[in-house]
């Protein structure tokens, strides 16, 4: 991971020191997910004042692993670099703050945008833990023909 330049908020810190999640970057990326077996969690928490609802995720996430856990479907977390997340979120084609992306076994899985309650949190993660793997979304970038308008 590249060091950390910008003051990282308490409760994502926290998530790291008391929760055992991860520092993640585009640097660190690839040897993260090589190591990860089973689900995974990343939260993308963008910029706490100006999305202040990541805080409201990094709160709720170690409740949302506490339930999973104990129904048998525990999962990992790590946290993006704030400096770091623009550049996560770009390679995963997440547009909205915050969100989580899931890994099962080193593959991506699905993103869970936004800040929901809790009924609809314990419900959206456990779908998000039952589909399977896939390609992550494209940056966005339409693919056009060049033939496009003509008839064959």
């Amino acid at each position: 991971m590249s060091e950390t330049k910008l003051a990282v908020p308490v409760l994502l810190a926290q998530l790291v020191s008391k929760h055992h999640a991860q520092w993640v970057d585009l640097e660190n990326l690839d040897a993260w997910l090589t190591v990860q077996r089973g689900n995974q969690v990343l939260l993308l928490a963008g910029d706490p004042v100006r999305y202040p609802e990541a805080l409201d995720v990094a709160v709720v996430l170690p409740e949302l692993r506490q339930v999973c856990a104990a129904a048998g479907r525990a999962f990992g977390l790590a946290v993006a670099v704030p400096e770091g997340a623009e550049a996560l979120a770009k390679k995963f084609g997440s547009q909205r703050w915050p969100s989580l992306l899931f890994f099962r076994d080193s593959q991506y899985v699905t993103t869970l945008p936004g800040m929901h309650d809790w009924s609809d949190y314990i419900a959206l993660v456990n779908q998000a833990l039952d589909a399977p793997t896939g390609r992550a979304p494209g940056i966005g970038i339409p693919l056009v023909s060049s033939t496009a308008g003509t008839c064959h």
